[in-house]
C-alpha cells in the first residue's frame, strides 16, 4: 500500500486519514472567509477548538486568521482552561470576543436555576445568540462533531439559523458534491462545523501529530470528586452537592470541556497522547454520553438546546 502523500503505482496521489479530514476542513474554512462578510470561530480552549484555531492558521497562512474567536463563558469554567484559552488566543494574535452569561444574570436578561441541578449551561444559547447580533456575525464556526451527539449526526456541516438563532432539523439545506448554500437575509446566520466529519480518535490524531498543547485536564491527575448519575463531577463552589455524595480523591482526567457543574471526568492513569488515544479506541461510549450531564436532562436535551440556538 502506498505510504501517505504519495503516488501509488496508478499514479494517483493517496491521502491519509488525517490528511483528507484537514483538507476537507481547510477548504470549508476557506469557504466561508470568501462568502461571508463578518465569520467568527467560536472557541472554548477544549480540544476540538483548539484543531478549529491551527486549522484557521493553516487554512490562511502566512497571513493572520481573518476573523475573531469568541467564547461563551458561562462563568463557571475550569481554570486551568482559561488560563490556556487567553495564552492559547494570545499566541494566536486573534481577537478574542467574551460573550459572558454572568453579564445576562447581571441584566436580568436570562434567570438562572438553583439546586441540586443547576447549570448555566443551557443559558448560554442567550449569550451566543446576542453576542452574533451586537456583532453583526454572519457565520460561527464550532467544532461539533456528528460521532459526538445523535442530534449533532443530524446537522448539516452548513447549519443555517433564522432570524431567531433557531435551528429546523427538518428543513436543512442539501449540500451535494461539497456545494454549500450560503445565501441568508438580514438577521440570520449559518453555524459552520468543518469537523463534521472527524471522530474523537481523529481530532486526537491531529492533536498528536501536529503537537498541539492542551489544558492539563485532558490527562491524568489527582482530584477531588463526588459520583452523581454515573458521573464524577469535581468539588467546586458552583454546584450544590447533596449530603450522601461524599467526596473522594481519585486519578481522573476529562474527555471534554464545559460548565464545572455539569462536566463529568473519567477514571484514567493516561497521561501521555499515546495513552489517552489507547483508552479511546477502547471505549464504546461516546464522550458526551460518558461525561456530559446536561444531555441526560431528557432524552432529546441536545436537539432542544439546539433548536433554541445552542451550538
Amino acid at each position: 500500500m502506498a505510504q501517505a502523500g504519495q503516488r501509488t503505482p496508478q499514479g494517483r496521489y493517496q491521502l491519509s486519514q488525517l490528511d483528507f479530514l484537514e483538507s476537507e476542513a481547510i477548504f470549508v474554512m476557506r469557504e466561508v472567509a470568501a462568502e461571508f462578510e463578518r465569520p467568527v470561530l467560536l472557541f472554548s480552549g477544549g480540544k476540538d477548538s483548539i484543531v478549529m484555531l491551527r486549522l484557521a492558521e493553516k487554512a490562511f497562512w502566512p497571513a493572520p486568521i481573518p476573523f475573531p474567536v469568541m467564547h461563551v463563558d458561562t462563568g463557571h469554567n475550569f481554570p486551568e482552561v482559561m488560563e490556556f484559552r487567553d495564552r492559547r488566543v494570545a499566541e494566536a494574535g486573534v481577537r478574542l470576543v467574551v460573550a459572558s452569561v454572568q453579564e445576562q444574570i447581571d441584566a436580568g436578561k436570562v434567570t438562572e436555576t438553583t439546586g441540586r441541578w443547576a447549570s448555566r449551561n443551557r443559558l448560554q444559547t442567550a449569550a451566543l445568540l446576542e453576542a452574533v447580533e451586537e456583532h453583526g456575525f454572519t457565520a460561527a464556526f464550532g467544532g461539533a462533531r456528528r460521532d459526538e451527539e445523535k442530534a449533532r449526526a443530524k446537522e448539516r456541516m452548513f447549519s443555517f439559523r433564522d432570524e431567531f438563532g433557531q435551528w429546523d432539523p427538518k428543513n436543512q439545506r442539501p449540500e451535494l458534491w461539497n456545494t454549500f448554500n450560503t445565501r441568508i437575509n438580514q438577521g440570520e446566520h449559518i453555524r459552520v462545523f468543518p469537523l463534521s466529519n472527524w471522530t474523537e480518535l481523529d481530532v486526537w490524531g491531529y492533536i498528536a501529530r501536529e503537537r498541539l498543547e492542551l489544558p492539563s485536564i485532558y490527562f491524568s491527575h489527582e482530584r477531588r470528586v463526588f459520583e452523581r448519575d454515573g458521573i464524577l463531577l469535581a468539588d467546586n463552589a458552583f454546584v450544590t452537592r447533596d449530603d450522601d455524595e461524599e467526596l473522594f480523591e481519585a486519578t481522573v482526567r476529562y474527555r471534554t470541556v464545559g460548565d464545572m457543574t455539569c462536566t463529568g471526568a473519567v477514571r484514567s492513569a493516561a497521561v501521555a497522547l499515546d495513552e489517552v488515544m489507547a483508552e479511546i479506541a477502547a471505549t464504546r461510549i461516546t464522550e458526551r454520553g460518558q461525561t456530559r450531564a446536561d444531555d441526560r436532562t431528557s432524552e432529546a436535551a441536545m436537539e432542544d438546546r439546539k433548536r433554541e440556538g445552542y451550538f
